[in-house]
């Protein structure tokens, strides 16, 4: 795991629609973002559960997890059209 420390923190609220919005916004930016779920998060549900909420509503991709930190990773969208829009093969 990077040493990189969490940007995003899972409180008592669980996973809201402004949580979902805040990832999605610092994986467009970053690609990569470091969520941590604090115990009042863990009191409602269990680190499963969020994780995958999580990895679901912002179809981004969990690769990796230790404890109660994990990573998530989704490619950018203006990567995605560039890549699209690439000419293919040669003349």
């Amino acid at each position: 795991m990077s040493t990189e420390k969490p940007t995003i923190w899972i409180g008592s609220d669980g996973v809201t629609d402004r949580l979902v919005k805040e990832v999605l916004k610092q994986l467009e930016k970053n690609e990569i973002v470091k969520v941590r779920m604090l115990r009042s998060a863990l009191k409602a549900e269990d680190a499963k559960n969020i994780i995958q909420k999580v990895v679901q509503e912002t179809e981004s991709s969990l690769i990796d997890q230790r404890g109660h930190i994990f990573v998530l990773y989704k490619l950018r969208k203006r990567k995605k059209l560039r890549e699209a829009q690439k000419p293919s093969g040669g003349r």
